[in-house]
């Protein structure tokens, strides 16, 4: 389930970052095989984050969006970046590290994840990655990798990305916390107008009477207010917090009025997208085709530089 803090909090700013940068965006199904074992419910959630990136105003023109599958290109890649890296940097590997603290045996492909996500980078020749903080830790195991391919076969052989620290807002949820679905205090981001408003109606606020004044910054609801509406609007519903005659359930609903305003116009989109597979798959096929040329050049480069194919 996508969730509003999806939406503010990691899609939103990263639409805003392709009007500064060629963007490239996959769905990363061959990763998501880690863990999926179901074929059908893969294929509906491919479609799934299609559907929500698009609707949320995602331009197919503009972005590169395509299935990590659909260009082949990153699996030789990937065995060619396994060949330079040591095993060591792999088992301090966050989700390896994470499965084996829970006395789980992981499979080869969570070992090999770092290396899988380090071919997605290189190939396209990214220069730059938004990654949050705790993210940091994979783009050094690309860069790392880029930088020994560079070392043993020639430097120019792979572009060395760098990060770009990308720390979108913090979203709360109903109690407060930050929003997750694994908190249970989140948002879904297409649920119906009535359990929108329904689940808006949950958050968690002071018990001040009606008539008294109210804090604003800081209150979940006006946290999220600030995130949706503009500033003349935000302004508004802070002096009427702090002037008191204002209750949290009124609060409430220009919450949910805000947020209808924003996402019923995308909820519309996401479902006409998820009754038509067929035009998500245009999208995406389209989006693997524009970035083909790109992939195999930096794909042939590799294999020249290492000495594979003829001379």
């Amino acid at each position: 389930m996508v969730h509003l803090g999806n939406y503010l909090g990691a899609i939103r700013p990263a639409l805003s970052l392709a009007e500064q940068f060629e963007s490239f965006l996959f769905i990363a199904d061959y990763h998501a095989l880690t863990t999926m074992r179901e074929p059908a419910k893969m294929r509906e959630y491919t479609y799934d984050v299609a559907a929500t990136w698009l609707a949320c105003g995602l331009d197919p023109e503009q972005i590169h969006i395509y299935r990590q599958s659909d260009r082949p290109e990153v699996f030789e890649l990937t065995w060619a970046l396994a060949c330079v890296l040591a095993t060591g940097q792999l088992e301090r590997g966050h989700a390896y590290k994470a499965a084996l603290d829970k006395g789980e045996a992981p499979n080869a492909g969570i070992f090999n994840y770092p290396v899988l996500m380090a071919a997605d980078i290189v190939l396209y020749d990214a220069d730059v990655v938004p990654v949050g903080k705790d993210q940091l830790q994979h783009l050094e195991v690309t860069r790392d990798a880029a930088q020994r391919v560079n070392h043993l076969f020639g430097e120019g052989t792979l572009v060395v990305p760098d990060p770009h620290i990308s720390e979108g807002p913090l979203v709360p949820g109903l109690d407060g916390e930050k929003m997750s679905k694994s908190k249970g205090n989140a948002i879904p981001l297409f649920a119906p107008a009535k359990q929108l408003r329904k689940t808006v109606m949950k958050i968690v606020t002071g018990s001040e009477p009606l008539e008294a004044p109210k804090p604003s910054d800081g209150t979940t609801v006006f946290e999220l207010y600030k995130l949706v509406a503009d500033e003349e609007k935000v302004g508004a519903l802070r002096e009427k917090l702090e002037n008191g005659g204002y209750g949290w359930g009124h609060a409430k609903q220009d919450l949910y009025e805000a947020l209808e305003a924003e996402l019923g116009p995308k909820r519309d989109t996401y479902h006409r997208l998820m009754a038509d597979h067929a035009e998500i798959d245009r999208v995406l096929a389209h989006g693997a085709e524009r970035a083909k040329p790109i992939a195999q050049a930096t794909l042939a480069r590799v294999r020249d530089a290492v000495g594979i194919g003829k001379a």
